[in-house]
This record gives structure tokens, sequence and C-alpha cells, in this order.
């Protein structure tokens, strides 16, 4: 009796254990999903395009002494002027990734006092360095430079960086990535403008900020009972919140198809729209927190 009490009991073990296993396997596709339903900017990279990208963040990660990086989401950035784009991707459990989806940014616009070069590498999401919210103001340009009340500036601290006017060289910079102005700066998204920040889709904000994708610091500091104002009450965390921004340049020397200029269509597939891209609108600058990085 008590044999075939624990064969049941194995059993049941063995069925929950693979159900589990299951259930974790069927998380990503879920979460590519949301993104699909939840980002309203998006692009659609290609197979070849995506694990070129890929291994493009395994080189980065490598050098930055974290190629045994464990299960959790990255963000990757593609700051080449052809390009523009910041990609959501999870590390899976067996050291493989998996691709959640991508969406266009502004990077440094050079040519401009004041306005750096996105630095490359790779930059840890901590407390360190608190993010804190956009108050929605408007600088004297009528612009909000964080975007609309209450979006998260994800802050990555002091960096080194190239300065993009003068005789160039190197300079400190704040590296942040934030929503921006959605009524004039938005729309511009998928070509270089910033002062050396990122700036992204409202939607991808909420997105990073209502999943946790790169709180895993954050998530850590709340379950030893911290008080964190800057995490949203309504948040669900993905189940592996990382850590990591990672920029790259591509070295790309003309427009992907996928990756079309603001205000036009994407090409037909295999296509590429060959060219520099065309000059960046003037930015305005502002003082403070409602200025335009």
């Amino acid at each position: 009796m008590r044999s075939l009490v624990r064969t049941c009991g194995l059993a049941v073990l063995l069925w929950a254990l693979a159900s589990l296993a299951a259930a974790t396997d069927d998380v990503p596709p879920q979460w590519r999903e949301k993104f699909a339903l939840e980002v309203d900017r998006r692009l659609d990279v290609p197979a070849q395009a995506q694990q070129r990208y890929l291994a493009l963040l395994d080189t980065a990660l490598a050098a930055a002494g974290l190629a045994d990086l464990p299960m959790q989401t990255l963000v990757l950035v593609d700051r080449n002027v052809q390009v523009q784009a910041a990609f959501v991707v999870l590390r899976t459990s067996e050291k493989g990734w998996f691709w959640l989806g991508a969406s266009p940014v502004s990077t440094g616009r050079v040519g401009s006092f004041d306005h750096f070069r996105t630095p490359v590498g790779v930059f840890a999401h901590s407390l360190d360095n608190p993010d804190f919210r956009s108050e929605g103001t408007y600088n004297q340009n009528h612009i909000r430079g964080y975007g609309e009340r209450g979006m998260r500036v994800f802050d990555f601290g002091w960096t080194q960086a190239e300065r993009g006017w003068g005789a160039g060289g190197q300079s400190t910079m704040r590296l942040q990535m934030h929503a921006t102005d959605p009524d004039t700066l938005e729309p511009r998204l998928g070509r270089p403008e910033s002062k050396g920040c990122i700036r992204i889709a409202a939607t991808l904000n909420v997105f990073l900020d209502r999943y946790g994708v790169l709180d895993a610091d954050y998530e850590q500091a709340r379950a030893r009972g911290r008080s964190l104002w800057v995490l949203r009450a309504d948040r669900t965390p993905v189940p592996w919140p990382g850590r990591y921004l990672v920029i790259v340049d591509s070295q790309a020397t003309e427009r992907p198809a996928w990756a079309p200029l603001p205000g036009t269509k994407p090409a037909a597939p295999g296509a590429s729209t060959a060219g520099p891209v065309a000059p960046a609108a003037t930015a305005t600058t502002g003082p403070g927190g409602a200025g335009v990085c």
C-alpha cells in the first residue's frame, strides 16, 4: 500500500513538474502577443535581421563579462542613424534568445551644441540611479521633453559619451530612456534627434513600466520590504525581469526596409531605402525636466 502511495505521489509530482515546464514554455509567446497588442509603434524585423542583432547582443554581453547571463528580459538599441530601433528580447533558460518585439526610437543627433552621440555598451538599470516620472510640463517652446505626465524616465546614470559638436572628444552625459512629446516629437521617432538619451514611444514606455521589463533590482528591493514610489500600483511584472540596456551600432550603411523613416510606409519585403537619413528637424531645449533630451 505504501509503495502504491509513493508511486502515485511520484506520478503527481512528475505531472506537476511537466505542467510547470509546459506553462513556462507557453509564457514567452504570450508576452510577444502582449507587445504586439499594446505597443502601437512597432517594427516587423525579419528573422535574418533578428539573428544579426542577437549576435551583436551576445558580443556586447561577452565584452561586459555577462556571457552567462541567466534568464531575463533585456532592451537592445541600435543607435545607427539608418536604423534607430529598440528591441525587447528574452534570455531563455537554455542560454538562447526569444524575440518579443521592436519599436522605433530617437538617439543622439550630432552637429548641434550639447548633443552627444548616444554611447554604446551595456548599462545596468539599478537603484543607484533611481527612476522618476514625468511631470508633463511644457518648456518655453511648448514641448514636453519627457512626454505626458506620469511617463517613467528610466535612468542609467552618468556615462562618458562622444560630443557631437565642436572638436568632438568625450564628456559626461546623463543616459536616460524616456517617452517624448506625443504631438511634436513622437511622430519623428526613427531618426536621430535627441541630445544623447533614447526617446521611445509612450506605449513602449508603458509596456516596459507596467511589466517591469528592466526592474529586476526594483523588484528585489521591494521583496525586501522597501517602498518604491516609482513602481506602478497596477504593474504585472514579467516572470523574468532584467536589468540591462544594451546599445550597439550595427554599422548599417543604408536604411533597411523594416525600419522606414517616420512619415513613410515600409518598403516591400527584401527592399531597402538606400541613401543617407534626411536632416532632422531642429529640436528645442528647455530648462531641467521640461527640456528635450
